[in-house]
């Protein structure tokens, strides 16, 4: 499923961050100050890597922080079984990394929590499939609307969370709500606009890794 390219090249054009291609990974950064902390982000089966750009460069520029989106093998994470540092060696001046994911990248983000030491989860229209560490903070953002990681799906699956995780329902969203990359099937039809549903994603996203985030030295 292709990226909207009007979408992608939006965040081209943003002075405020710059969009680095690497073998592994599209990497977001804010232009000027940055953060210690940054966000390895995996994409969901078959989604293209850039069309995540629009959904994350937002909380890049608010935060500082950098996000690394991984390219996974065969477009499917499942696939891709390469160490995090993989992708966290494409920002070494990172000190604090989240991990998170959209969709079936979500499902591969909870195994990177369960192996690596973090400092937070962030799932994107996803759900765990084993339990997660109590310690761990997580963010849990859905779409009310999403037809494939249906609330049903996301309320089944919260008890393999930590019980402080912090849910986050966007009315009116759906799966395809969370990257630009047009309709798919099996989905539920979104109410709300794709740019109201980056602003829901960008202010939950933000205040979640500042809360959680070291600071700056």
């Amino acid at each position: 499923m292709p990226a909207d390219r009007t979408a992608a090249q939006a965040v081209f054009d943003d002075p405020a961050v710059t969009v680095t291609d690497t073998d592994v990974s599209v990497v977001i950064a804010p232009a000027e100050e940055r953060s210690v902390a940054g966000l390895v982000f995996i994409p969901g089966a078959k989604v293209d890597p850039y069309a995540y750009l629009a959904t994350l460069a937002p909380t890049v520029a608010e935060t500082g922080m950098t996000v690394v989106i991984t390219k996974p093998v065969l477009n499917l994470a499942f696939f891709d079984q390469r160490p995090l540092d993989t992708f966290t060696a494409t920002a070494p001046d990172v000190a604090a990394w989240f991990v998170g994911g959209h969709s079936l990248g979500g499902v591969r983000a909870c195994m990177y929590a369960e192996d690596n030491e973090v400092a937070g989860l962030v799932l994107f229209g996803s759900y765990c499939a084993s339990a997660v560490d109590d310690e761990l903070p997580v963010l849990s953002l859905s779409g009310s609307e999403d037809g494939l990681s249906t609330p049903a799906k996301i309320e089944d699956t919260a008890a393999l969370l930590p019980a402080d995780t912090t849910f986050v329902r966007i009315e009116g969203a759906n799966h395809a709500s969370f990257g630009a990359y047009g309709a798919q099937p099996g989905d539920g039809e979104a109410t709300l606009t794709r740019a109201a549903s980056e602003r829901a994603i960008t202010e939950a996203l933000s205040s979640f890794i500042a809360l959680r985030a070291p600071q700056s030295e």
